[in-house]
């Protein structure tokens, strides 16, 4: 019987926690040849290598000395807050991997919150330490404060810390003293982290994730708590509101480096993936068939944005995508529902459309951006906060937000977010370097951080994550300036574009298909102004000195999929294609448009 230790990684984006596992992977088990290309191997979907941020959790497994380490990848974004808290039910310990320059960063400290609530033992691993004016001592005190201030015990802040760099391949107890390889870690993990309990008796089972094979359908996954499942075994599916189903285990798996293993029977304390139970969710238990017994459900934060989502009704529908029915995008958004634990879908108002809310507006982007390159056409509305009435007081969503920004642009970082009822808490500044912390409405969010970038000319370091709900903080001023609206279907033309130049930027270029109704750019001014800018020059057979000139157009503003999302007003829309994102009006006929605007006014 091998030993077992389960452990779960917490990291901010970008400080190396999925080049550690690498390393960690590579050590143990001399890797095959995907190692040699130097890909990552855990974040395995396109978006996350393109963006370097872990959405979903993972799990892998490292032979060590006889025990068997599984290692849960954590996301540390924390709009993946559902994702989050049903990983740490899984684990008895944490890695907290902490950059020895950049120090503590407050997506790291979302789950380590989390992880501490849950009483899990720390390791703090300082990474990056090769880097120049790093400060590994400074940063090492700077994780104790922050345990000490989110109330850890005191076994949790006797935790021991490993210094090294994850790329070199390296990892010490001291950093000034660096080693081969990465075995002081894996001895840390040994010696620090306690074995899950061996807990006999009848079988149970939380389910906390699942994955999808398209041979066996859903697979779920999750730490077995008590007892011992076997393949073929009869069991019953503890549901949700005192539902028990009676189903049976067709195979069981165990990870095995990135690999999953069939076994014939899983014991306490390991991670495994059950195959054949229908019809579970997230959070369901599997128990015994003759005398089941559930396990406490994961509870996930409450969403806080919504969206509206609808099929693409544009001109140009259908052109560039594979699914454009509202069935491609109910059944699309049921799957999503399945494994998208933070995730909630209501009808919207037409038959086509749907209401679907999130954690933010990167939970939301990152599923629009998956849908985008599965093939499907779609329309989303502006993003909208949600307000909860308590004690019967509006509230809203508040948000802890940090930007760290040179120090010559800190004035106007402040102006910027103070305009938006942010309120700074505390700032500090080092190495002509300033780090703000602010409390702002998630309402006051929505472009800001594209608005800080453009300021600070792309310096700024900008992130933030769900505080509380606190008493509504008053109105928010809206982007001032209006949009210039095509009036035409056509092709964009340089020459009419050039005439236009002085009533505000594009974002289309010349030889661009727009459609009557599409926003093509940005007015200097605060109204609406609908524009012509496939107008041809009319050819004459006289000929002008001059009259040629060459037409010179500054490039089009081309927005990412959240910038565009926080752009939008509330009559506007965001058209999302496979290989195009169009700004829209929602009703694209102008005479339609002022008589809605007269009705308002009335």
């Amino acid at each position: 019987m091998e030993e077992i230790r389960n452990i779960a990684i917490i990291a901010h984006v970008d400080h190396g926690k999925t080049t550690l596992v690498d390393k960690m992977i590579q050590q143990a088990v001399s890797m095959r040849e995907s190692e040699k290309s130097g890909e990552l191997i855990l974040d395995n979907n396109d978006l996350e290598r393109e963006r370097g941020i872990t959405i979903l959790a993972k799990n892998v497994s490292v032979p060590y000395k006889g025990t068997k380490i599984n290692i849960i990848d954590t996301p540390g974004h924390a709009d993946f807050g559902g994702e989050v808290e049903r990983v740490l039910n899984m684990a008895d310990g944490v890695l907290l991997l902490v950059d020895a320059f950049e120090g503590t960063m407050p997506q790291t400290r979302f789950v380590l919150q989390k992880a501490i609530e849950m009483g899990k033992k720390p390791i703090v691993v300082i990474n990056k330490v090769d880097k120049t004016n790093c400060r590994p001592d400074e940063v090492n005190e700077q994780v104790f404060d922050l345990m000490f201030s989110l109330n850890a015990t005191e076994e949790q802040l006797d935790y021991k810390t490993v210094y090294g760099s994850a790329k070199q391949g390296w990892m010490s107890l001291d950093w000034r003293k660096p080693t081969t390889d990465i075995t002081p870690l894996l001895d840390t993990i040994l010696e620090e982290i306690p074995a899950p309990p061996m807990v006999e008796g009848t079988p149970q089972m939380l389910i906390s994730s699942l994955e999808y094979s398209p041979y066996v359908g859903r697979i779920a996954i999750g730490r077995i708590t008590r007892g011992v499942l076997k393949e073929g075994q009869n069991i019953s599916l503890c549901k949700r509101y005192d539902i028990i189903e009676k189903q049976k285990i067709k195979e069981l798996m165990v990870f095995e480096g990135l690999e999953k293993k069939k076994q014939a029977e899983v014991r306490c304390g390991d991670i495994c993936a059950v195959v054949g139970i229908n019809g579970f969710e997230i959070g369901d238990t599997i128990a015994d068939y003759e005398n089941p017994e559930a396990l406490p459900p994961i509870a996930v934060d409450e969403p806080t944005m919504s969206m509206l989502f609808s099929i693409n009704d544009s001109p140009f529908f259908g052109q560039d995508g594979k699914f454009v029915t509202s069935r491609h995008l109910k059944d699309r958004l049921d799957r999503e529902l399945e494994k998208n634990l933070a995730l909630r879908v209501k009808p919207g108002l037409g038959a086509d459309s749907f209401i679907v809310y999130g954690r933010g507006v990167l939970h939301l982007s990152i599923l629009i951006e998956t849908m985008r390159r599965e093939g499907f056409e779609l329309q989303v509305g502006q993003p909208k906060v949600l307000d909860k009435t308590i004690n019967g007081q509006r509230c809203e969503p508040i948000e802890n937000l940090t930007i760290d920004i040179p120090d010559e642009y800190v004035g106007r970082a402040i102006e910027m977010t103070t305009r938006r009822k942010g309120a700074l808490i505390h700032m500090d500044s080092r190495d002509g370097r300033t780090h703000l912390d602010f409390d702002i409405p998630s309402r006051g969010l929505m472009g800001l951080r594209s608005n800080l970038l453009t300021a600070s000319a792309g310096e700024a370091i900008v992130s933030h994550r769900f505080k509380e709900y606190e008493p509504y903080k008053g109105d928010i001023e809206k982007r001032v300036n209006g949009s210039l609206v095509s009036n035409d279907t056509g092709l964009a033309v340089a020459y009419a574009m050039d005439k236009l130049q002085d009533r505000g930027r594009f974002f289309v270029e010349p030889g661009e298909d727009i459609y009557a109704g599409q926003v093509v750019g940005e007015h200097t001014r605060e109204r609406d102004l609908n524009i012509n800018i496939c107008k041809t020059k009319k050819l004459t057979n006289v000929r002008a000195a001059g009259s040629d000139e060459k037409v010179m157009l500054p490039p089009a503003i081309k927005f990412s999929l959240e910038e565009a999302l926080e752009y939008i007003q509330e009559d506007e829309l965001v058209e999302i294609t496979p290989h195009h994102m169009r700004l829209r009006k929602i009703l694209l006929d102008e005479t339609a448009r002022k008589r809605a605007a007269m009705r308002e006014q009335n």
